[in-house]
């Protein structure tokens, strides 16, 4: 039977392996990833100071959360077009307003 502590342990391995897999990728470019999480995993596994390894899956803990939140704030700048560059559709709407009243925008807003 596993332990709290190793149930613990292989619940912050899943949930940080699911974000990287998720939000960085798990193609073969990106592999290295994964592979480091794993590896960090494996050689944390055996640490003696209990100290040491609750700060290693608190950190483990703290970096899905990171990937996690990036991922969502990333969404929602999308969801609200604030990532977008939107410039040149400004200038397209502008110059549209402009035509429809007879106008020419000045060089400065022209392509």
């Amino acid at each position: 039977m596993m332990s709290g502590k190793s149930v613990q342990t292989l619940n912050v391995y899943r949930q940080l392996l699911k974000a990287v897999e998720k939000h960085i990728g798990k193609d073969g470019s990106k592999r290295h990833f994964r592979d480091f999480v794993t590896q960090e995993f494996h050689r944390n596994a055996v640490l003696a100071d209990q100290a040491a390894a609750r700060r290693q899956l608190n950190l483990a803990r703290d970096y899905t959360y990171l990937l996690n939140s990036v991922h969502h704030q990333k969404e929602l700048l999308f969801s609200y077009n604030i990532a977008v560059d939107r410039s040149d559709e400004m200038k397209k709407i502008l110059n549209k307003s402009a035509a429809s009243v007879g106008l020419q925008l000045p060089d400065v807003y022209q392509a």
